[in-house]
């Protein structure tokens, strides 16, 4: 960076690079783990470079559907990274008043912020992608680095759309109200796909998975050979036209997003850091804001804290969402389920893990825990309320998992719910009993903090638990 202009795009798209890198590092230890993780994929990727040398292929129809689909894929997951990215940007970066405040023209600064996202996006992407797809292309395959191009192109939009759609929302509806929708469309994005072909799984008499219905469904349509749809599988394959066609319309878009973004950006950080909710006259007395005792005080605030945190909302319609095909399948017409046991490990797991964040939101990301510290009131008191407080938010996702348990055996659907209980409050426990202090803006990285050993602990509570509550319930 010192031999680039100090305020130019390229030295503030490598400082956000940089930031990113700086926010995603987990210490020396993961490092090193994860470069060891990278070199022995980078090994299968050589062995199959080398099984691939002398095979010869040539990219037609079926290719081209393959990629097309593994795109539409590849980009749900890259806006969901992008609207996240975009949010922590907007509402929980420092260096934007700086930014805003020094004599530099704002599609700069925008542009900037847009590339350290799409570069985010590309180096996430590029660690699954490229240990595997570099070896096979230099060992005789050069046509495949046509995918690159291909990623580049994908991020560069999805940075656009994900930037686009948390600055509409926080324009439209307001910061916080923007905020929140936008950690619901993050999950809807990253696990649509997921939630799709399960649902697929479910129609009666299927013979075929939902991946192949879908791919099926597609190619009888011909999307995947048209002129249009095509068009990532040619790239893909190393056609030049089709390269220049989809890069360049990915640049034209960031460049339009630039454009159009321009104050559109500034006027919605502004709002964010000004403003984070409408105003709104206040009703009624102030009466019904304080409480008598100390554990209905921490617990009121607590529970107040937990439903108004966005990033807590992506955690648990993440939960929700993944646990859909199980619910449609327990359901479904209505009959008896044949799977009580596994459900019932299932909601123990689950709710133990969701638990366990919500504890370390409550204890750990505590905003004045010099205060409690030196009030005085009694410590267990308060532990006890804060660890209420979480299982109460995840109360309603423990108990839908028994409530399908119950169509069975109702005896076992209770035998759920007491190891689910069990469990939300053995790992809640540990970790308000070890609670370190810690921003709330960690929580993404809240196993750093928290220790990996504790945080396999509570796994290996919540997995035995399960495993226990799915043997009783097998024989009940």
């Amino acid at each position: 960076m010192r031999r680039l202009s100090p305020g130019s795009l390229p030295w503030l798209t490598l400082h956000e690079l940089r930031g990113s890198l700086r926010a995603a590092s987990r210490g020396r230890v993961g490092l090193i783990l994860g470069a060891l993780v990278l070199l022995g994929y980078a090994g299968f990727g050589v062995f199959f470079g080398i099984l691939l040398a002398d095979v010869h292929w040539r990219a037609g129809p079926l290719a081209w559907l393959t990629v097309l689909i593994a795109s539409g894929l590849l980009f749900t997951f890259m806006t969901t990274q992008a609207l996240l990215a975009s949010q922590r940007t907007l509402y929980e970066a420092g260096d934007l008043d700086l930014l805003f405040s020094a004599p530099l023209d704002p599609r700069t600064v925008v542009s900037a912020k847009l590339l350290g996202i799409a570069g985010g996006v590309v180096l996430t992407f590029s660690l699954f992608l490229l240990p595997v797809l570099l070896p096979v292309a230099l060992l005789g395959h050069p046509e495949l680095l046509g995918a690159v191009a291909l990623v580049v192109a994908l991020a560069l939009a999805a940075a656009c759309l994900g930037l686009g759609v948390t600055v509409l929302l926080a324009r439209v509806i307001g910061p916080r109200a923007g905020r929140t929708v936008g950690q619901i469309l993050a999950a809807l994005a990253g696990a649509g796909f997921f939630l799709t072909t399960q649902i697929l799984n479910q129609r009666d008499g299927a013979r075929e998975s939902g991946v192949e219905f879908l791919m099926r469904a597609v190619r009888e349509r011909g999307i995947g050979s048209g002129p249009i749809g095509s068009l990532p599988g040619r790239a893909a394959f190393g056609e030049p036209l089709a390269i220049l066609l989809l890069l360049g319309g990915a640049m034209s878009l960031f460049t339009l997003a630039v454009w159009a973004m321009q104050h559109g950006f500034l006027a919605g950080y502004r709002a964010g850091g000004m403003r984070p909710t409408r105003n709104k006259a206040a009703r009624g007395g102030i009466r019904r804001h304080f409480h008598t005792h100390l554990f209905g005080a921490i617990f009121a605030k607590e529970l107040h804290l937990l439903l108004r945190d966005p990033a807590l909302i992506f955690q648990v319609l993440l939960r929700i969402i993944y646990l859909a095909p199980i619910l449609l399948l327990a359901f479904r017409d209505h009959r008896g389920l044949p799977m009580a046991p596994t459900l019932a490990f299932t909601s123990v797991v689950i709710a133990g893990q969701l638990v366990a964040s919500l504890a370390w939101l409550a204890a750990s990301a505590e905003d004045a825990p010099d205060l409690l510290k030196v009030a005085p009131v009694d410590r267990e008191e308060l532990d006890l309320a804060k660890l209420l407080a979480a299982m109460a938010l995840a109360a309603p996702l423990g108990l839908l998992l028994p409530i399908a348990i119950a169509l069975e055996t109702v005896p076992g659907a209770l035998v759920t719910i007491l190891f689910t209980a069990g469990a939300g409050g053995a790992v809640g426990y540990l970790e308000v009993a070890h609670a370190q202090p810690a921003p709330r803006s960690t929580f993404q990285r809240r196993q750093k903090g928290g220790g990996i050993a504790r945080n396999l602990f509570e796994f290996l509570i919540a997995v035995l638990l399960g495993l226990a509550a799915g043997v009783i319930v097998y024989f009940l």
